[in-house]
């Protein structure tokens, strides 16, 4: 089943996909990124699905895919490996260096929301050991959202509305 959030996309689509266009990065690396997910979904992939999406995200001037985030996480296979997007997001915000990292990691704290919004606590918890540890403040989803540049406002908007309606009770 296709992503509607994302474009379409072959579904024998590898790695080469967005190489060619990682050096200039912009629309095009953002784009082959979002083609490159919607592949690795239809392939039964969907934690390397996601990690495309945070390559996405790495472009300032263009909007995240949060509501195909959502999407992802709304209709995964329980067979099928997704790993923990909730503590996936949580160190990757609180984690990350490099080019553009204040605006990656306030990106990745609203995929740290979406993420538990949609899915379980029970079976996707924070890890409470490196908020412990770290005395790790996790930002309110509001204070993110200021944070966050305007072509992200639209994108974010549609992923609330589709977390909050497929959302599950966290116990």
């Amino acid at each position: 089943m296709l992503n509607p959030h994302l474009p379409e996309a072959s579904p024998d689509l590898g790695p080469y996909h967005t190489r060619q266009h990682r050096a200039n990065g912009g629309c095009n690396f953002h784009r082959a990124c979002l083609e490159l997910s919607q592949s690795l979904w239809l392939q039964e992939k969907p934690a390397q699905a996601i990690l495309q999406l945070n390559k996405a995200s790495m472009i300032p001037e263009q909007a995240a895919p949060y509501p195909a985030l959502v999407w992802f996480l709304a209709h995964r296979k329980n067979h099928l490996f997704i790993g923990n997007p909730v503590r996936h997001f949580q160190h990757l915000a609180s984690r990350m260096s490099g080019d553009h990292s204040k605006l990656r990691s306030w990106r990745a704290w609203a995929c740290f929301h979406l993420a538990e919004i949609s899915l379980p606590r029970s079976v996707f918890p924070r890890d409470q050991q490196q908020i412990d540890q770290e005395q790790l403040q996790i930002p309110v989803f509001r204070d993110i959202e200021k944070k966050l540049p305007s072509c992200d406002s639209s994108t974010l908007s549609v992923a609330k509305a589709l977390a909050k309606n497929s959302a599950v009770t966290r116990p």
